[in-house]
C-alpha cells in the first residue's frame, strides 16, 4: 500500500502533512544507483508496481552517488511523477556513503535495502514479517545459503565467496552474506550505522559484522539473484579499495573494538 493510498483512509491528514499529523511509514526501501539511466526508470515503476499489493506502507528512496550520465535527472523524474519516490542526489561514486545517507533519512520504522538490478519485492514482504513480529532486527537476503539461487556469472559468485571468506577469517563473521539485500528495525539499528567507519563496498559489511558483535538478532534468508546488467563499476578496480577498507576493519573493530 503507498503511503497517500493509507492516507487517504485517515481523514484530514494528507501526503502534504505526514510528519506534522504524525502519520507513520512502515517501511523505506533504499536503493543506492550510478550511472543507471539504462535501469532506473523500468526498474522503479516494476518495483511500484510489484509493491501495490503489500500489505504496509512505504516509500522508496533513490540515493544517487555522483552519476555521470542522465541517472540524477530520471530519478529526480521519478520523484516528481510519483508521490511514493524521493530522491537524494550525491556528488561522489560511493555506494556505502549513498546507503547510509538514505538509511539516516529514511522515515520509515523498517528500512529495506534493495538494489536497482534486483528490486525483490518477495523479499521485502518476507523480511517484513519476520521484522513486524519482532522475531529479528535484522533481516539478511543470503546468495550463499544452500537453497539460494546465485545466478550470477562465475566471476561474481567467486568474488562473493572471497570477500565473505576474508571476514569470517579476520573479523569472526558468524553469517554468510553481508552485501546486498538487507531489512531492519531502523530505530535499534541506527546507532550501529553511524558508528561505521568505512564506506564504498564494505559499508554493507561492517554494519552486518558491527551488528552482530553488538549481539542483535539477524536472521537470514535465502534469495533468488540474476544479473540484469554488467556492474556500473569494474569489479577488479574496486579491489585496492576493497582491501584497504578491509584493513582499516580490522583495526577498528579487532583492535579498537
Amino acid at each position: 500500500m503507498r503511503l497517500p493510498e493509507y492516507l487517504a483512509h485517515m481523514g484530514d491528514v494528507t501526503s502534504d502533512n505526514v510528519e506534522t499529523n504524525g502519520a507513520t511509514i512502515d517501511a523505506t526501501i533504499v536503493i543506492p544507483v550510478y550511472n543507471e539511466e539504462g535501469l532506473l526508470s523500468t526498474a522503479i515503476v516494476d518495483l511500484l508496481d510489484g509493491l501495490s499489493g503489500v500489505d504496509f506502507t512505504y516509500e522508496i528512496i533513490i540515493s544517487e552517488n555522483g552519476s555521470s550520465d542522465a541517472t540524477k535527472e530520471i530519478a529526480l523524474g521519478l520523484e516528481r511523477k510519483h508521490d511514493a519516490v524521493r530522491a537524494l542526489i550525491g556528488d561522489e561514486p560511493n555506494y556505502g556513503k549513498a546507503l547510509k545517507r538514505g538509511i539516516i533519512e529514511a522515515h520509515g520504522t523498517y528500512v529495506l535495502c534493495d538494489e536497482i538490478d534486483i528490486c525483490d519485492v518477495d523479499f521485502h514482504q518476507r523480511s517484513m514479517a519476520i521484522l513486524r513480529n519482532d522475531q529479528a532486527d535484522m533481516v539478511v537476503g543470503s546468495k550463499a545459503l544452500a537453497e539460494a539461487k546465485d545466478k550470477r556469472p562465475l566471476f561474481r559468485r567467486a568474488g562473493t565467496k572471497v570477500i565473505n571468506t576474508l571476514l569470517k577469517v579476520l573479523l569472526d563473521f558468524q553469517g554468510t552474506d553481508t552485501h546486498g539485500l538487507k531489512a531492519f528495525n531502523r530505530e535499534r539499528l541506527l546507532g550501529v550505522v553511524t558508528r561505521c567507519i568505512v564506506d564504498k563496498d564494505l559499508f554493507a559489511s561492517e554494519f552486518v559484522i558491527r551488528s552482530e558483535r553488538a549481539c542483535f538478532r539477524i536472521f537470514e534468508i535465502p534469495v533468488e539473484i540474476a544479473e540484469k546488467r554488467p556492474p556500473s563499476i569494474n569489479l577488479t578496480k574496486r579491489v585496492p579499495n576493497v582491501l584497504k577498507n578491509l584493513a582499516r576493519l580490522v583495526v577498528a573493530i579487532r583492535i579498537k573494538g
